[in-house]
């Protein structure tokens, strides 16, 4: 009976999808709007309702199909700017390269460095902001997803070690505080992050113009960072677990698995920091070299990572490449959102096209109502909407959403709001998910492993959710329309 009721359920909201796309392209467009702009819309929320209720997959090949069957796209137009987008591209070379890396002991070595460090043994509170401080500086250049898998075993080896019991506040809040870690180390950078990236993509594809990676790590580094001392500041104000349980820590014997690093990992991850630098550089040296920056932006952002899967693919260690590719491809990429990635960022395209007269619609008719707001104001509005949404709902939902509707708003202020800051909060915004399950899966995961509940994610997620807005609001935005 169960079975019968979600197939219903699931054919009944197809149904409703598939009824609202058609049922646009019948609809009159109001004055100012092509007809074409209407049935773009009718696609946005039918598909928007498959994903946040059916599945991220397949609805997104039926985005790019519906999109491409529009005569003022096509086909050929719609797959260079979904699959053929540069974006796209970087996100698969970049999996690639991350998935290599977190096959090594490094980002293990990397978290134990710190929660093992003589620091760490001065106190309780050492050790944890210690922990939280390894996932961040881990997490800022790998998926939340790897990371939080990789973490959860360190942490119930620290359980074990320290006799911790489920229950026992301190144990919920290390869960709660790798979870909430992962979010924001997600949010820092745009390395191996879809979200950020994807709110980059629809601003260039609205402006001609790209955000270089220094810029947006400029302003994001801080944010997350305060964010951070913020957690640790509810935790020991407000939680307040006892930290009696973990005094005089000493948990070295987490490092008795540690071997020296042989040729394999050292190879990789010089691989790995040179495709980082060639991404970072060109944004720090573009003041003394232009030159020299400009001719590493010509190749654009995939370069790095395509070079770097050719370089561990090619490179051997006892007789087998540094890169098992067939496992890459079928364990390292997350292929469903690199498809709805790929959907986004044609949605970004057909948005800004002229002849679907989107942008310019929102732009007239909402310039007049956004030009008596307060800039600040606005900024808020769209960082508020981001946050919740993304802790409510899909976090590439939330970017896709947000930035459509966002970036032609703000556009049409003319300058009295930084477009290219609004977008890269709007990114980053969309990582900082703390509160629910279907938020990101970590969350689903750390509320369901028994070592926190979803109640306590519920209530100190949301606080922390309102803390960040206000950080960057306050100071995310300034930075970063400084620099962009």
């Amino acid at each position: 009976m169960t079975g019968s009721s979600n197939s219903f359920k699931r054919n009944f909201i197809i149904f409703i999808s598939l009824a609202i796309i058609f049922l646009f392209k019948l609809i009159p467009a109001p004055t100012g709007l092509p007809q074409a702009g209407m049935e773009v819309l009718g696609i946005f929320i039918g598909c928007l309702i498959l994903w946040l209720t059916i599945s991220i997959d397949w609805p997104s090949f039926l985005c790019i199909g519906l999109l491409g069957l529009m005569p003022m796209l096509g086909f050929n137009n719609v797959l260079a700017s979904s699959f053929g987008n540069s974006t796209f591209a970087f996100l698969m070379f970049t999996f690639i390269c991350t998935y290599a890396l977190s096959e090594t002991p490094f980002l293990r070595r990397c978290a134990l460095f710190f929660i093992t460090s003589p620091i760490a043994k001065k106190g309780s509170w050492h050790f944890v902001i210690l922990f939280f401080f390894s996932v961040i500086f881990v997490g800022s250049f790998i998926s939340p997803t790897v990371l939080f898998v990789i973490f959860l075993p360190i942490l119930e080896e620290i359980y074990n070690v320290l006799k911790l019991k489920k229950g026992d506040k301190i144990a919920e809040m290390l869960m709660m505080g790798l979870a909430f870690c992962t979010s924001i180390s997600s949010g820092m950078t745009p390395i191996a992050h879809v979200f950020s990236l994807m709110a980059m993509g629809y601003y260039k594809a609205a402006t001609g113009r790209s955000i270089d990676y220094a810029s947006y790590m400029a302003f994001a580094v801080p944010v997350g960072l305060i964010s951070l001392i913020f957690m640790i500041l509810i935790f020991k104000l407000i939680y307040r677990p006892d930290m009696s349980y973990i005094q005089n820590i000493d948990i070295s014997s987490l490092k008795a698995d540690n071997k020296p690093m042989d040729h394999k990992e050292k190879s990789i991850l010089t691989i790995f920091a040179i495709v980082v630098g060639l991404w970072i550089i060109p944004g720090l040296i573009k003041p003394i070299f232009p030159s020299i920056a400009a001719k590493i932006d010509f190749y654009g952002t995939a370069m790095p990572p395509l070079f770097g899967a050719i370089a561990l693919s090619v490179l051997t260690f006892e007789g087998k490449p540094l890169l098992n590719f067939k496992n890459a491809m079928s364990k390292g990429v997350p292929w469903g959102s690199l498809i709805m990635a790929a959907a986004t960022l044609t949605f970004g395209t057909a948005m800004t096209n002229e002849k679907i007269g989107l942008t310019k619609y929102l732009s007239n008719s909402l310039g007049p109502a956004v030009s008596n707001m307060a800039p600040w104001l606005l900024v808020l509005l769209f960082t508020l909407w981001a946050a919740v949404q993304t802790n409510l709902s899909s976090n590439m939902v939330t970017v896709t959403t947000v930035c459509t509707i966002g970036i032609p708003i703000v556009l049409s202020t003319n300058g009295a709001v930084n477009t290219a800051a609004v977008a890269s909060i709007i990114g980053m915004m969309s990582s900082y998910a703390f509160a629910t399950p279907p938020a990101m899966p970590h969350i689903a995961i750390a509320g369901s492993s028994g070592w926190a509940h979803a109640s306590q994610l519920l209530k100190y997620g949301t606080l922390l959710m309102i803390i960040t807005v206000i950080i960057t609001v306050i100071i995310g935005y300034p930075i970063a329309s400084a620099l962009m």
